[in-house]
């Protein structure tokens, strides 16, 4: 998997590229994460990549031209056409579905926005895949594309060392992740539940989906709604049991 970053701030990446199971993926050469700072493209001797906006208004706008200039050289430089993702509030929201779509991928190029945001010929011409990680802002998109990153490294064979720790994962069947414990047993009167000490591998296994569905029912009931139609008959007599079930309006039909 090859990620090529696009920022006006590369030296916040060194740590990130080169720290935990993405730095180990790195340097094994499973994941080739390049970091580019725009300001490489700028087209005078300033290294400026921002102006104020048309029309007034507070804050800067990243020009169009640097932008369209960095995503096609590095096209140009790519055996095949790769994905071009610009990280911007008005995005489909990035969830664990949008990183298996972009894990599929060979190639994924980011644009980080900062200040105001892009110029908007930037959309218009690249028409590059929108994207956000959530309705809230941040100083710029080096953040959300860690982010990015983090997510869509780990579902890539050979990245984290178990594969059952990615399969188990939150959000991977449309439900939160189970209770953890590890050693001491006991912490300040809290004991480990002892069906985790009972070696009842098919116990544990019903008792940890238990518990990821009561977790999803209770505290993201959106995530029921949204994954209906994926749970198996299992777990869909456990939300029962656990008081939810898909949202419908009086107009929809069941779907049981």
């Amino acid at each position: 998997m090859h990620f090529e970053i696009v920022t006006i701030f590369p030296e916040l990446f060194g740590p990130f590229r080169s720290t935990g199971i993405l730095g180990k993926a790195v340097d094994r050469g499973t994941v080739r994460l390049e970091v580019f700072d725009l300001r490489d493209w700028a087209d005078n001797k300033w290294r400026q990549v921002d102006d104020e906006p048309y029309g007034g208004g507070a804050g800067m706008v990243l020009q169009a031209t640097p932008a369209l200039a960095a995503v096609r050289e590095l096209e140009s430089r790519a055996v095949d056409k790769p994905r071009t993702v610009m990280l911007t509030p008005r995005g489909r929201v990035f969830d664990q579905a949008v990183a298996r779509e972009l894990a599929a991928l060979d190639h994924v190029i980011v644009l980080c926005g900062r200040y105001e945001g892009f110029d908007e010929r930037i959309a218009h011409i690249l028409k590059p895949d929108e994207v956000s990680i959530g309705d809230f802002v941040l100083g710029g998109g080096e953040v959300a594309a860690m982010v990015l990153v983090e997510a869509v490294a780990r579902l890539i064979e050979g990245v984290v060392g178990d594969p059952d720790s990615v399969t188990d994962d939150s959000f991977t069947e449309g439900l939160l992740d189970h209770p953890c414990y590890t050693r001491p047993p006991e912490v300040e009167g809290h004991e480990v539940p002892d069906i985790l000490r009972s070696g009842h591998h098919e116990a544990i296994r019903r008792w940890r989906l238990e518990r990821a569905v009561e977790a999803t029912v209770t505290r993201r009931p959106d995530l029921v709604n949204d994954n209906w139609d994926v749970y198996s008959e299992e777990v869909r007599l456990m939300v029962r049991r656990f008081g939810g079930g898909p949202r419908r309006n009086r107009h929809s039909t069941p779907s049981e």
